[in-house]
């Protein structure tokens, strides 16, 4: 009777710890990378500002266009005045309409329409660099909440092994073939092997909150990602450095502000010639409301400043220095850019080539352990021969999860030198 309750309370404690870690698993929200992809683009506040970057540009350049199109402009007016010779005061009314079209300005505001569209062009350039800075950001977070839940499994899976080599060691000692310091070093390795395993559970947390501020969310739940370690992309052919320096989108932003620049200058110069407006007025004016007569002037307005203090000098000099400015931007960013494009490609092969040898240590470390965990139990090597054997296979399995971990990554700021946005597909 005794075992019968016994066996009823276990399964029905098995039945509820089946519950509760189908009710955890159901919990988590499972994303693959397309799916992080399509949520940070819609969501992310670094690229919304972007958005918004590229939106002011655009103004921008609607307010240069405006300055050489028709102004037209309405006005109704009442005032009463009064003459030191007359004790009356006097009324007057007027309405009326005025429009002026500029008629040349040395070019100026073609020069500020022309600058203003190459600003934009900078802006949808920077835009596409803030794309691929936050690829760069979602796809780090992505593999490393990949790597914290390999980093799970696998110190579990260590945890397990410290456990069971800890009850042989256990086994010997009771038996009198192993001393105590080598039992107290098995538990001792056991006791470290589960505090890795509450590491690895905190840093996914960790990582579980990095992805959710890259996906542009405001709340963090709990997430687990869909990947595969071993699914890297390998090219191994050397591409021309220089060339895809000069289509990166932050090379070609910086080119654009320095053609703006140059378009700058010229719109600053242009200040030295004559403002030329044509104007024309029509409208009603009189002493009483509504006003009953009719009044219209035509002309044409020649205006040239004489003295400003020295502005307009001032200001060529100012947008010299602005356009030598971007021309030193622009090299210096070709030049960084080179560089760097070289430095990833270089760590990224290095990255690959890597995960091969790793995975020979581990297949090695594994054979070893394989068959050292059996000459110990038979008394055939030392307690510390066959330590030294087991913390070679915990760290090879460390080390073949960070080389495939650092492969990613550098996969990853690989495409980011190359100004991959988030609509890459690779």
């Amino acid at each position: 009777m005794k075992s019968y309750i016994r066996l009823i309370v276990f399964v029905m404690s098995f039945f509820c710890l089946a519950l509760t870690i189908r009710h955890d698993v159901m919990a988590e929200e499972i994303l693959t990378w397309e799916d992080c992809i399509r949520e940070a683009q819609k969501n992310h506040p670094g690229l919304i500002s972007a958005q918004e970057v590229l939106r002011q540009a655009k103004a921008n350049r609607a307010i240069a266009i405006s300055a050489q199109l028709p102004q037209i402009s309405s006005d109704v007016r009442q005032s009463t005045s009064k003459s030191s010779s007359r004790d009356t005061t006097t009324d007057t009314y007027s309405y009326g309409v005025s429009a002026q079209q500029l008629l040349f300005d040395g070019l100026k505001t073609p020069f500020n329409i022309a600058a203003s569209t190459k600003n934009v062009k900078a802006a949808e350039y920077s835009y596409r660099a803030t794309s691929s800075e936050i690829r760069l950001k979602l796809r780090t977070a992505f593999v490393e909440l990949l790597k914290g839940q390999e980093l799970l499994t696998i110190t579990e899976d260590i945890s397990i092994r410290r456990k069971q080599n800890a009850d042989i060691v256990g086994l010997l000692y009771e038996g009198g073939r192993e001393h105590r310091g080598s039992l107290l070093t098995a538990q001792a390795q056991f006791a470290q092997a589960e505090f890795e395993v509450s590491q690895a559970r905190r840093a996914i947390e960790v990582a579980q909150r990095q992805l959710s501020k890259e996906l542009g969310r405001t709340q963090v739940k709990p997430l687990r990602v869909a990947g595969d370690l071993e699914d890297i992309s390998v090219k191994r052919e050397k591409p021309s450095f220089d060339a895809l320096a000069a289509n990166n989108p932050s090379f070609m932003a910086l080119a654009a502000k320095r053609e703006a620049a140059k378009l700058g200058l010229n719109s600053s110069k242009a200040e030295f010639f004559p403002n030329v407006y044509a104007n024309a007025s029509a409208g009603r004016t009189d002493s009483e409301w509504p006003p009953d007569n009719d009044q219209w002037s035509v002309g044409v307005t020649l205006s040239f400043p004489l003295f400003e203090g020295g502005r307009r000098w001032a200001e060529v000099y100012k947008a010299k220095a602005e356009l030598n400015q971007a021309v030193a931007d622009e090299r210096s960013g070709r030049d960084s850019l080179s560089l760097t494009l070289e430095e990833t490609w270089t760590n990224w092969q290095n990255a690959i080539d890597n995960i091969s040898v790793q995975k020979f240590f581990l297949q090695a470390a594994e054979e070893r352990a394989k068959i050292t965990q059996a000459q110990y139990s038979n008394g055939l090597i030392s307690f510390d021969n066959w330590t030294i054997i087991e913390d070679n296979l915990v760290q090879a399995k460390k080390s073949y999860l960070n080389a495939q971990t650092n492969a990613l990554l550098t996969e990853a700021q690989w495409i980011q030198a190359q100004g991959g946005t988030l609509d890459h597909v690779e």
